[in-house]
């Protein structure tokens, strides 16, 4: 039977291992810190009265915007440079960022680093799973994308042990701080990436175009749902400890342990709905999670019970970095033995999914001023974009040949 470049043949399972490593930390310094250890920063940057905070706001939106870029222009760099080339760069690009942002040379400066560390982040999102999955089995791909996507968990989690710890020697300090730790996984996974060089090229299916793929709607409904599930995580991710603190006057200690408490969550969602995606097939996957947090998020509408509220916090926090490698195992589940159109999939899902982040960010906030400050309604109004979800779910596929 010959062999393609979607075949692990050859390699053994410490290598696979090895990419999957290089894979974590690579979405740990691109998504988990890059962007997940700005928020706690935040309040700090105000204080130090480095900046305004309005315009603080704005550097939070920075990222998310240079996530953007780096999505859309994360195939056009890979086709002139070797994946791991790319991948290696993006990451020396976020170790600078943090160093950069030790200095408050000036909003601009502070600005155009915060878009560089968010445009490394899209290329790297957009590339790492095109890079490793094909070495990957296909029953184990789901468990290994959860592996790889860890990284978003552990940066989650991280803000709010790590940063903790490096501001007690400073806000500078914990910038130079973040960077080493960049600098560290930059070096210890330099050579776990596998040479593309020596990958064969992705043999086309029969009739295939070289020209952009076009897809069915049972491939844009998966967009659609990655994009209202991308719109729900936003309202813990943002107003969580605001809800706490501010919304139930619990004060900001205990909001911080809530945040500690969503990051516990986060570390284990994404090989959790990896497991998940394998064991019962991505469909049903997706659907049961989706179940789930439309009944977490309407517990956060309906209740002010502190145990209870802890108790939906830790499976809230495996949502937003679990959803990732589910629908990248739900695109493989639809388009199947095509590398080069599951990739292809999988950057414009990146590229909808952070439009809706970026929107929904802006969208929510404004919700929230007009409404006086009404965190439930946030939380209600997420429960039924995942309403919405879940119907998309059931809706009849269409025929399969128009994803092959």
């Amino acid at each position: 039977m010959p062999t393609s470049s979607m075949s692990p043949a050859g390699i053994d399972r410490l290598q696979v291992w090895r990419y999957i490593f290089a894979g974590l930390c690579a979405s740990l310094v691109s998504i988990g810190l890059a962007r997940f250890a700005f928020t706690p920063l935040m309040p700090e940057i105000i204080r130090a009265q480095w900046f305004a905070p309005s315009s603080v706001v704005y550097l939070g939106a920075a990222n998310l915007a240079g996530y953007v870029i780096g999505a859309l222009i994360g195939r056009p760099l890979a086709s002139r440079l070797p994946n791991e080339h790319v991948l290696r760069l993006m990451m020396v690009l976020i170790s600078a960022a943090f160093f950069a942002c030790a200095v408050p040379v000036s909003f601009v400066w502070y600005f155009g680093w915060r878009v560089v560390s968010g445009v490394a982040g899209g290329v790297v999102m957009v590339l790492v799973a095109g890079t490793l999955l094909p070495h990957v089995p296909p029953a184990r791909k789901g468990a290994a994308g959860g592996a790889i996507f860890l990284g978003l968990g552990l940066g989650i989690s991280g803000s709010g042990t790590l940063i903790p710890l490096l501001l007690q020697w400073g806000l500078a300090q914990t910038w130079i701080g973040l960077g080493a730790v960049s600098v560290i996984l930059t070096t210890v996974s330099w050579f776990a990436w596998p040479n593309s060089k020596l990958t064969p090229a992705p043999i086309p299916a029969p009739h295939e175009k070289t020209t952009t793929p076009h897809f069915g709607w049972e491939v844009w409904r998966i967009y659609l749902q990655y994009a209202l599930m991308a719109a729900a995580a936003v309202p813990p991710m943002v107003f969580l400890v605001d809800f706490i603190a501010r919304g139930l006057g619990e004060g900001t200690h205990l909001g911080s342990i809530f945040w500690a408490i969503y990051g516990l969550g986060a570390i284990a969602g994404p090989p959790l709905y990896g497991y998940l995606a394998d064991r019962l097939g991505a469909k049903q996957a997706v659907g049961l999670v989706t179940i789930v947090m439309i009944g977490i998020f309407a517990g956060l509408y309906a209740t002010s019970n502190l145990l209870v509220l802890g108790v939906l916090t830790v499976v809230l926090g495996t949502f937003a970095p679990g959803m990732v490698p589910l629908i990248l195992a739900r695109l493989h589940e639809v388009i199947t033995h095509n590398a080069s159109r599951q990739n292809a999939a999988w950057t414009r899902a990146s590229i909808i999914s952070a439009a809706a982040l970026a929107i929904a960010a802006y969208a929510f906030s404004a919700l929230f001023n007009a409404t006086g400050g009404n965190h439930r309604l946030l939380f209600l109004v997420a429960a039924v974009m995942l309403v919405v979800v879940l119907l998309l779910g059931v809706r009849p596929a269409t025929k399969r040949n128009k994803t092959h």
